[in-house]
């Protein structure tokens, strides 16, 4: 990756992330911190590294993208306009009765959403059958899942990575918004998870560590999982929650609130100076 694609995202990721913002004050209803710890990894994943078309969402061999931590959904919903599967204007209608843009995905009424998620642990099993599904029809598609890091308290996201290991699914990668945080508080403080890398080698998994904001580095590791062939690969990235506004990163409270309009003003306004700066302005 050249340094001018580097900025190129970077500046799409912004602009993005005011998009989200949007959404969820006009909902007044969301999860903002949960969405922009998340946003860089999937406009990287859609940008770079999934095979899908936006005009033929259905076809046979693109691959699977599994949004496990459905409550970030506006963070999908910005990315999969920028894809082309909505249309920016779509995402003004987020929660709102009668839209097809719910709080969480839904797979029956929103183009381009894979699997209806919600109830955390869900995700990644419906991911595993997906990717055991398509390795049993020697497809060349390949299935990528993003967790929170406290979805993985439920004991069903264990389970799944029991499942992929023992059938050797290296056509799935598991991705971890490592953003340490949950609605309760902390990830250690809620329920003490410590050594995250070591918990997952001993399931069998190729274990990969990145920033999750640093497209360099997200890069790196996508490349490298492209050249695993005998297990599942789970990247663990380390992000900030609420990313790229200020009063919202590495707050456990902005996890499932709405900003008011004052903190909406002030949001939208520190994105925008961000993107004048990447411009030069």
């Amino acid at each position: 990756m050249v340094v001018e694609e580097e900025l190129s995202l970077r500046e799409i990721a912004l602009k993005l992330r005011i998009y989200v913002v949007n959404s969820i004050f006009l909902a007044r209803s969301g999860h903002p911190g949960s969405s922009l710890s998340c946003l860089d990894i999937l406009l990287y994943l859609y940008k770079k590294v999934l095979r899908v078309d936006c005009n033929k969402a259905d076809l046979e061999n693109r691959d699977r993208f599994v949004l496990s931590k459905g409550h970030a959904a506006p963070a999908l919903y910005a990315v999969l306009a920028e894809a082309g599967f909505l249309n920016f204007e779509d995402l003004k209608s987020l929660r709102k009765f009668g839209s097809f843009l719910q709080g969480h995905p839904n797979m029956n009424s929103t183009k381009g959403v894979e699997m209806s998620t919600g109830s955390l642990g869900q995700g990644i099993s419906a991911a595993c059958g997906m990717a055991a599904g398509l390795k049993l029809n020697n497809s060349s598609a390949r299935v990528y899942c993003l967790l929170g890091d406290g979805e993985l308290q439920e004991g069903q996201v264990f389970e799944a990575l029991c499942f992929a290991c023992h059938n050797k699914l290296s056509n799935l990668t598991f991705i971890v918004d490592n953003n340490g945080l949950q609605i309760d508080g902390s990830i250690e403080e809620v329920a003490g998870f410590k050594n995250l890398e070591e918990k997952f080698k001993a399931f069998g998994l190729e274990v990969l560590n990145v920033d999750g904001h640093n497209f360099f580095e997200l890069e790196k590791a996508f490349e490298k999982v492209n050249m695993i062939k005998d297990k599942p690969t789970i990247i663990v990235a380390k992000t900030i929650k609420g990313k790229g506004v200020s009063f919202m990163e590495n707050k456990a409270a902005w996890h499932g609130k709405a900003p008011n309009e004052e903190e909406h003003k002030i949001a939208i306004n520190e994105l925008e100076q961000e993107i004048k700066k990447i411009k030069g302005e």
